[in-house]
């Protein structure tokens, strides 16, 4: 009956299987599933949700709320169910990408810290049903969760009733790496009590009354792997010129010799530029951030690393097993957090964190677009880079100049589609250079960027558009009926280049 993983008596009654527990879920209910970029997400009850909906003919849709992506295509089965009327606060799957675009699902493109912040004070309306994976349920009913807190903590606090997977192919040596505080209800909140990466402020598991539990239902897969691919010439360029930087601000003063803790994004950019730390200058550092991927454990192999503190743990296949395999290793270095404690603005401005984040692209000015393609399609959503960013003492933009072989320009005259604007954003960098916009009025950037980041392809185009935006003045200077006719010509041509 699983006495190590479910230790409390009473509730081992409760145990079913996904099908039976998926009947909890009704047409029209708000539900919570634990999950963030791909790791501790429920892996079996939204899937048998899915192939009910597919078998029956009364209509069965919901509203999905997860801490950010999920894995095993499970985004992608709802999807093909229709099961999904609306979506948030994130996304990566391409099937529901697709239908968010044709206007099928509703999606809701969210800071990661403000979804339970709504949801608490009833902005978001109430929570009918949460399912969060666990690795153990403790002697008082407690949840621990697996690879990721994300949203977990307050969907199961909030929630009338509460489906818990219990994940076999999680270690039970997790426990004890959670450390869940929840804030109190505004507008009298106590303050964060975090001062160091490392302080725990928390309890190691979710505490809620027992009776709440409504159905447990026992798995046995572990999470999907990373796709973060392997660093490459480009980004270990993008790593040279931020290791420059940082070792330019050390002798200038303005950032101590032990480096301030880092955060970085999800994906391949982020993952390689934090990698390519292991062979920099600079001594023991601390990780303050959402996800933990490979290159976090990198560093903490190499020492580089003293402390790492996050939402999640995304790894690729390989790094996963040996991790979890040695978790016994890692457990003093490491701590796993709710979002809203991780991405918490109180906290990044305490701490003075360097926010690395990547972009689709940005403009001459700065401004910079991390979600929609051509101004209008949704890719994935704004994350955590918007929390980080606007409280961060560093804030770090980060992208290839190009992208699809060239044809695809990641600086362009003005951004369809503002996430980050200028005065969240101090460096942009590519492959190219860096460009360190703090203290530069919008002209002095303008040139910076171009002459710094810009492909070679694109930098002529790019001095053009500037010296004609300068005849129509003012302190942004745009030529308007140009803004946007680089992504006009890659709409009707496949290419920003000029014929």
């Amino acid at each position: 009956m699983y006495e190590d993983r479910i230790r409390c008596a009473a509730l081992r009654g409760k145990i079913t299987t996904a099908a039976e527990a998926a009947l909890l879920i009704h047409d029209g209910m708000r539900v919570g599933a634990s999950g963030f970029t791909r790791a501790g997400d429920a892996k079996a009850v939204p899937v048998a949700l899915a192939e009910r909906a597919r078998q029956q003919d009364e209509p069965l849709q919901i509203t999905l709320m997860t801490g950010a992506s999920l894995g095993h295509d499970v985004d992608r089965m709802l999807t093909e169910a229709h099961v999904l009327a609306r979506r948030l606060p994130f996304q990566v799957d391409k099937t529901l990408r697709d239908a968010i675009n044709r206007g099928e699902v509703m999606f809701v493109d969210q800071h990661l810290s403000e979804t339970v912040e709504m949801l608490r004070a009833n902005q978001l309306g109430k929570l009918d049903v949460a399912i969060i994976e666990a690795a153990a349920i403790t002697e008082s009913g407690g949840i621990v969760p697996t690879t990721s807190v994300g949203n977990s903590a307050s969907f199961a606090i909030l929630a009338d009733k509460v489906i818990v997977e219990i994940n076999l192919a999680q270690p039970l040596g997790l426990e004890g790496l959670h450390d869940i505080w929840i804030p109190g209800r505004r507008p009298h909140r106590e303050p964060l009590p975090i001062v160091r990466a490392q302080d725990r402020v928390g309890t190691p598991a979710i505490e809620i009354p027992p009776d709440k539990i409504a159905a447990i239902v026992v798995t046995d897969k572990a999470d999907s792997p990373s796709t973060v691919l392997p660093a490459d010439r480009d980004t270990a360029q993008i790593a040279g010129h931020l290791i420059e930087f940082f070792q330019h601000e050390v002798t200038r003063g303005r950032m101590p010799r032990q480096l301030p803790p880092l955060q970085a994004g999800i994906g391949t950019i982020a993952n390689a530029v934090l990698a390519g730390f292991v062979d920099s200058p600079f001594d023991v550092f601390e990780i303050y951030s959402e996800v933990l991927q490979d290159s976090t454990f990198d560093l903490l192999d190499a020492g580089k690393v003293a402390f790492a503190s996050g939402a999640s743990i995304t790894l690729s296949a390989e790094r996963q097993a040996q991790v979890f395999g040695e978790i016994e290793r890692y457990r003093d270095r490491l701590v796993l957090r709710p979002q809203e404690v991780s991405n918490h603005p109180e906290v990044i401005r305490r701490l003075g964190l360097i926010a690395l984040n990547t972009a689709l692209e940005f403009d001459i000015y700065g401004n910079v677009n991390s979600t929609h393609v051509g101004g209008t399609h949704m890719m994935n959503g704004i994350g955590g880079s918007g929390d980080f960013a606007r409280n961060a003492s560093c804030a770090i933009f980060a992208s290839k100049s190009t992208a699809k072989d060239g044809r695809i320009s990641s600086l362009v005259p003005m951004v369809p589609h503002c996430d980050h604007n200028e005065h969240d954003v101090d460096v942009v960098v590519t492959e190219q250079g860096l460009a360190d916009l703090r203290g530069l009025a919008p002209r002095e950037r303008a040139t910076l960027i171009i002459e710094h980041c810009a492909h070679p392809r694109y930098r002529e185009p790019l001095r053009d558009y500037y010296r004609d935006a300068l005849r129509w003045g003012g302190q942004t200077p745009h030529c308007l009926d140009q803004a946007f006719a680089w992504h006009a010509r890659l709409r009707d041509t496949g290419s920003m280049l000029p014929a």
